[in-house]
């Protein structure tokens, strides 16, 4: 798991904060310009080669996967049938461990992916511990029965009552710490601060 100092460095180099924490925005904020020596010159030109790959690990660091998942997504989305980016975002939306981040139950996509390798979430009451297994319309994301009153999630509870920005592909029932999937992500939802297609460009020049 990437440190917050790395992630803040990360968020430095492609621009934009790579989380919801305020550490990244506030690291980006005081020094807007790459980590490094030449990092005060700023971003400079990029070719479009460049443009494309910056991209492409924006949102490799955004959802937290490594070259050889997130190439696999690529395959998979250029393997089916429409826009190759818009199906790039949705493989990546609905993964487990960001299904679980979307839903509330945890803070950052980190701590999503950690709780589902440790076999703390359910899908449709069977325990999963695979963070790239892709949810699917009518599956139940619950924290296990026997785990909700351990560790953080005895206080998630209190912090889903107000929570207020479920995507509409979601719905959460608090009161049960769980949430099911009630569509795919569409329109507005698919926009993330990084162009997908310029990352179909990247992996079809290859």
């Amino acid at each position: 798991m990437k440190t917050l100092k790395t992630l803040a460095k990360y968020s430095r180099r492609e621009g934009i904060p790579l989380s919801d924490r305020a550490a990244h925005a506030r690291a980006l904020s005081r020094r807007p310009y790459p980590p490094g020596v030449h990092g005060p010159k700023g971003f400079g030109r990029m070719t479009d080669y460049g443009k494309q790959l910056r991209e492409k690990q924006k949102a490799k660091r955004i959802y937290g996967l490594n070259e050889r998942q997130f190439r696999n997504l690529f395959r998979s989305a250029v393997a089916k049938r429409g826009n190759s980016g818009e199906t790039l975002v949705q493989f990546l939306e609905t993964r487990l461990d960001n299904t679980v981040y979307r839903l509330g139950l945890v803070k950052t996509r980190a701590a999503a992916r950690q709780a589902v390798s440790h076999a703390h979430i359910s899908v449709n009451g069977k325990r999963l511990n695979i963070p790239s297994y892709h949810v699917q319309t009518g599956d139940v994301i619950a924290i296990r029965e026997n785990k909700r009153e351990k560790g953080n999630w005895k206080q998630v509870v209190e912090l889903l009552k107000n929570k207020k920005d479920v995507p509409s592909w979601l719905a959460l029932d608090a009161e049960t710490i769980s949430g099911k999937v009630t569509g795919i992500p569409a329109g507005t939802e698919l926009q993330q601060p990084f162009d997908s297609k310029l990352i179909i460009e990247f992996y079809s020049r290859q």
